[in-house]
């Protein structure tokens, strides 16, 4: 498993350097928020992939794990407690983002590209021999880790206007996200005892690692995620031409 960490290590340093997320305090404030409102239309399309998945998955043991993070995402049964997604808008409703522009927002075709890929991903994972592996590696890597990964970048530029002046955290959505989506232990460590979302499909997924001859899916899932990430960043890069020197 040592191996699969470094492996995976590598991937996510590769997203962390990627020029937009690395320099993304530095983006202008209307690049930021157009960065925010394209970023939401990847966010509304986890609850599908999450079904999709679901729909895919024939080891009892990881619907179970998937079933319970996909449920959390609305947390109360009676309609009283705002979903994460409504949590999302609240946020952006404090960094300064309009409901104006929420209205008016609509996904590029990048970002069409980007969802529209993860659903194939997704939907081809479930074809092979090894369906429930790679279809529970695509929901940790792309729909946990490297979330929680992007969170973290944005938090910082986000920080300062979440957090009251008795320097209490007001983030509904964002920091809870990158905190319980993190990958907090390596996979030769990881436990049932770990918490983040990440960590508990890493339960499953090292299990059903340890049954094959050959990592080659494990990593072949997570290069074509991270990929999908670097690809929905890429439209941004016009924004770096922009940053005041």
């Amino acid at each position: 498993m040592h191996a699969l960490d470094d492996f995976e290590d590598s991937l996510i340093e590769r997203f962390k350097e990627h020029p937009v997320l690395a320099n993304v305090a530095q983006l202008q404030d209307e690049d930021f928020t157009a960065l925010l409102l394209q970023r939401r239309f990847v966010s509304l399309a986890f609850t599908p992939s999450y079904d999709l998945a679901i729909d895919l998955l024939r080891d009892e043991a990881g619907l179970r794990i998937a079933r319970v993070i996909l449920r959390e995402e609305y947390p109360d049964g009676h309609g009283h407690t705002p979903s994460h997604r409504e949590d999302m808008v609240q946020d952006l409703l404090r960094l300064g983002v309009g409901r104006e522009a929420l209205v008016a927002s609509r996904p590029t075709a990048q970002t069409k590209r980007a969802i529209g890929e993860a659903f194939e991903l997704i939907a081809e994972a479930g074809g092979h021999d090894d369906a429930d592996l790679r279809l529970l590696t695509i929901l940790r890597f792309w729909g946990e880790v490297l979330v929680s990964v992007e969170y973290e970048k944005l938090w910082g530029r986000m920080a300062p206007l979440l957090t009251d002046g008795a320097g209490r955290n007001r983030s509904r959505f964002y920091h809870p996200h990158l905190v319980h989506d993190a990958k907090t232990h390596s996979l030769a460590t990881v436990s049932l005892l770990s918490g983040s979302h990440s960590d508990r499909l890493a339960t499953r997924v090292t299990e059903l690692l340890a049954r094959e001859d050959s990592s080659d899916c494990f990593r072949e899932a997570e290069e074509r995620a991270l990929g999908l990430k670097l690809a929905f960043y890429d439209q941004f890069l016009p924004a770096l031409d922009r940053i005041a020197v």
